[in-house]
């Protein structure tokens, strides 16, 4: 797995892209397992739901719909760590885990910056 989610991405469309991207790379190295299988679909479809729910987002009609799809970003953020930390959890001696734990962390941050934009949006 590449470093190139690491280098900040300031255009928040591209970064939960690359999100959603590198999750898909990452899972493909996963032991097959049922419950890996059934974790990374669960996993996929919630990171690449954030940056979907961000472009939606974007072209809002209200300011309050534009705060009620950015919270679902915040979700889908949350949902994708919960996953991830779920896989982590589950698979000892996992040779991708670093890769895992940095995917992690960039879960962490989406949901802060999501939450940064829920907050200067309601004032």
């Amino acid at each position: 797995m590449s470093n190139e989610h690491l280098s900040p991405v300031y255009d928040l469309e591209e970064r939960t892209f690359q999100f959603a991207k590198s999750v898909r790379k990452w899972v493909k190295k996963l032991p097959l397992t049922t419950s890996n299988i059934e974790d990374s679909k669960q996993l996929i479809r919630s990171s690449g739901s954030a940056g979907a729910n961000y472009i939606e987002a974007n072209e809002s009609l209200s300011d309050k719909d534009f705060i009620f799809m950015t919270k679902i970003c915040r979700k889908e953020a949350k949902e994708s760590g919960y996953w991830l930390r779920l896989i982590l959890k589950s698979n000892d001696n996992f040779a991708e885990e670093e890769a895992g734990k940095i995917l992690l962390q960039e879960s962490v941050e989406l949901k802060k910056i999501f939450s940064s934009i829920i907050s200067k949006s309601k004032h």
